[in-house]
């Protein structure tokens, strides 16, 4: 069955004690995890909503990653840990800990060929770790900012990592040398009645075909404070790094958490907010969503699920949601 943006609905929702955070499928598709404001992890079985809680991070889990074959995930919290999991086990328990960054990790990304994990952090580093036995492999240098995501290029080639200040980075994995930088500094806002340094690259994608490469987070941001902001993407041409378009959203309020390429080549936005929960649906010739899906609460984080059809949504009011992208039954 072929995936229609436009017949997107939540098909399914699980509730919790606890607001989430962040969410993803394992690459089999037969979870969903999801980091919450309890500090704990908690895995749904897709088809039947069973819930298994892993309890091991000290503050808020804010990232998840999995190796390609799907067997183990890494989990990164605020309390600057990386902990490796097994996926599938009845009862998971903690496979390694590796004290990784001071304060919060924010991002984490697997490379392809499932050796390396890299980590990002408000230590303002870009980490790149053996996933086999958790040594660390390189430490970038400073960047001019907390490092707020990261991706792996499909080649392995290239690591790239995102910082708040709107600087996208380029590296070498095999050199760590710094091949070049993205200029997505629309993508951050200063406010000097509120001191606050406001927006980031929130997370990062390439289109399917390798021509694309998309940075999500938020623009007009007049009350950072206040959360007062509009989402927006913007589209860059990968060889030429020249700017594509600026994907924006007719005035909705809120920030690009998450993006990510569907198969089909159109680009998804898992927005959250003021303005509430909102998915997100471009083409990479247009500006304005071709289509927009308003969700029943804030939505903090999006994942695709490996079959291109379902959509899992982490939300403030307590619930992992599973939206449809098929005809209602």
């Amino acid at each position: 069955m072929a995936a229609d943006p436009k017949q997107t609905h939540v098909a399914t929702q699980w509730k919790h004690e606890s607001r989430f955070i962040c969410c993803r499928f394992d690459p089999q598709g037969r979870y969903v995890f999801a980091g919450a404001e309890d500090y704990a992890i908690h895995r749904f079985e897709v088809d039947t909503g069973t819930k298994v809680t892993l309890p091991e991070h000290d503050c808020w889990v804010r990232a998840f990653a999995f190796t390609p074959d799907g067997e183990t995930m890494i989990s990164a919290g605020s309390d600057g840990q990386l902990v490796w999991w097994p996926v599938a086990e009845a009862q998971p328990k903690p496979q390694r800990t590796v004290a990784a960054h001071d304060g919060w990790i924010r991002a984490l990304a697997v490379s392809p060929d499932g050796k390396i994990l890299a980590s990002g952090g408000n230590d303002n580093r870009l980490k790149l770790w053996n996933i086999t036995d958790g040594t660390l492999i390189h430490e970038s240098p400073p960047h001019d900012s907390n490092v707020y995501s990261t991706f792996f290029h499909p080649g392995g080639e290239f690591v790239l990592s995102g910082t708040l200040l709107g600087a996208v980075k380029q590296w070498e994995v095999g050199t760590g040398k710094l091949v070049r930088e993205f200029d997505a500094k629309t993508l951050h806002t200063y406010n000097g009645g509120q001191a606050v340094d406001y927006g980031g690259i929130r997370s990062m994608a390439l289109s399917p075909d390798g021509q694309y490469f998309a940075c999500g987070g938020l623009h007009k941001a007049s009350n950072p404070l206040g959360a007062v902001n509009e989402p927006l993407v913007e589209l860059f041409e990968w060889e030429s790094q020249k700017k594509k378009v600026s994907h924006i959203s007719d005035g909705k309020k809120g920030i690009i958490w998450r993006v990510v390429y569907h198969p089909d080549a159109f680009l998804m936005g898992g927005c959250g907010g003021s303005g509430g929960g909102l998915l997100f649906f471009w083409k990479p010739d247009q500006d304005k969503p071709f289509h927009t899906v308003k969700l029943p609460d804030t939505v903090r984080d999006m994942d695709l699920h490996p079959d291109g059809l379902r959509i899992a949504t982490a939300h403030y009011d307590r619930h992992i949601r599973i939206s449809s992208m098929t005809p209602k039954a």
